[in-house]
């Protein structure tokens, strides 16, 4: 704004023009982080996004500022040129985008939801009034330039700098706000972006010796113990061994849907077709593939999980 409470359109019309700074908007990018926060091109893509969004906001603020002066000066009945508003304004907003990336770094190194609340003070702290010095300094340089051109004089007294820094105070906290909260929109994912992509299908290694044969989980059908090895029945007819306590290899595989049926045996529970009483409590378990398992009484859970699994055949049970 280009008008103060201390002064008349007429002397400020007539003294040496000093500095004013750009009205308090705008945006700024985003940090992610892990924070979380965006990376890479999304990053890139968010911060010119907030940028430029930053340019419009305040190409309106210094419009608005610029009739409201105009129109302060007719009432006042003072003859106003154009040019004179314009140029004070247009520099404080170059001044200030030119800026606007030192909000940007402090928002990386202290977001406000991150990292311990005194060095997000202190980060802030210093970034207000390395904003609000480089912001005054270009504008400074910027205004001198362009009324020695047009054959005036401009000065900036170090009086004015705190009424510049409450004003670039309010545009720091104002952009870092906005930068803040559209790095939280940009980093929420999507729907489609939680859906889990397609897992590569599980597998396992069968190691015999210095030999692995690695095999889908899904082709495992069961696995039986044999001495100090454990056979495998897999759907194609293949029964390799590996030399492993039976119960390792059901550690391994118990996520993948296998259940110990038999003090001996590890079988698949998605292989499972058919279930048939044995006697005595016991159950015989068709697998396909001409394998049939049996189903110990000694394991409870597993006749409970079986049987719970959709079978085709639960009802022979």
């Amino acid at each position: 704004m280009i008008d103060r409470t201390d002064e008349t359109p007429e002397a400020w019309a007539d003294r040496r023009l000093r500095g004013d700074g750009a009205a308090a908007h705008g945006t700024s990018g985003a940090v992610s982080g892990t924070s979380g926060a965006p990376a890479g091109a999304s990053s890139v893509r968010l911060t010119f996004g907030a940028l430029a969004l930053a340019a419009m906001l305040m190409a309106l603020a210094g419009f608005v500022n610029v009739m409201t002066t105009l129109d302060d000066a007719h009432r006042r009945g003072v003859r106003m040129p154009l040019i004179l508003p314009v140029t004070l304004e247009g520099t404080s907003a170059v001044a200030t985008l030119a800026s606007l990336m030192i909000v940007v770094i402090a928002m990386r190194l202290a977001p406000p939801d991150r990292g311990p609340i005194w060095r997000t003070v202190a980060v802030h702290v210093g970034g207000t009034l390395v904003f609000s010095a480089a912001h005054v300094a270009l504008m400074t340089l910027l205004r001198t330039v362009l009324f020695a051109l047009a054959g005036h004089r401009y000065e900036f007294s170090l009086s004015e700098a705190p009424y510049e820094y409450r004003k670039d105070l309010l545009t720091y906290l104002l952009i870092g706000a906005v930068f803040w909260l559209m790095t939280r929109q940009g980093s929420t994912p999507s729907p489609s972006s939680e859906r889990p992509a397609s897992a590569a299908p599980a597998t396992f290694d069968i190691r015999d010796g210095a030999s692995i044969l690695r095999v889908g989980v899904a082709e495992i059908v069961a696995a039986t113990a044999a001495g100090n090895y454990v056979e495998f029945a897999l759907e194609d007819g293949r029964r390799p061994l590996m030399r492993a306590p039976l119960s390792q290899v059901e550690t391994a595989l118990a996520p993948h849907g296998f259940v110990r049926t038999h003090r001996s045996w590890l079988v698949n529970a998605n292989r499972v077709r058919a279930l048939a009483p044995a006697g005595s409590g016991d159950f015989r378990i068709e697998l396909g593939c001409g394998l049939t398992a049996p189903l110990s009484r000694r394991y409870p859970d597993a006749l409970a999980r079986l049987r719970g699994d959709g079978s085709p055949s639960q009802s022979s049970a």
